[in-house]
């Protein structure tokens, strides 16, 4: 059997590792093997943030909206169940940017119940 040098493979490996850390402090960014955890952290974190990212959000129009119904003695809760009640189909995003950019639209919204 002859001998496999590795040289080229390995060093292309380490080097795309090492790039992918750069930022990284201490030996997380030098060192292979540090940093190759330190990667394979980051890169599980950056996965699962993606999805909370998502839950974050929605929970800040939700807040939103509940914040700008306050003013009309409702919560979100009921506001929420009137619209679908009325058969109005408006997202959260788009509920929360009426709270906060135009609340004569809102207001319109909400005296829709009365």
């Amino acid at each position: 059997m002859t001998r496999v040098k590795r040289g080229y493979v390995a060093r292309k490996r380490r080097k795309k590792i090492l790039n992918m850390t750069k930022g990284f402090r201490g030996s997380s960014s030098v060192l292979f093997r540090t940093a190759n955890q330190r990667n394979m952290k980051a890169l599980k974190y950056a996965y699962r943030d993606r999805r909370q990212r998502k839950r974050q959000v929605r929970s800040l129009w939700i807040s939103r909206i509940n914040n700008g119904v306050r003013n009309y003695d409702l919560n979100y809760n009921k506001f929420i169940h009137q619209l679908k009640k009325l058969n109005i189909n408006i997202n959260r995003k788009w509920l929360s940017q009426l709270a906060i950019g135009d609340p004569q639209v809102f207001n319109q919204l909400v005296t829709l119940f009365d």
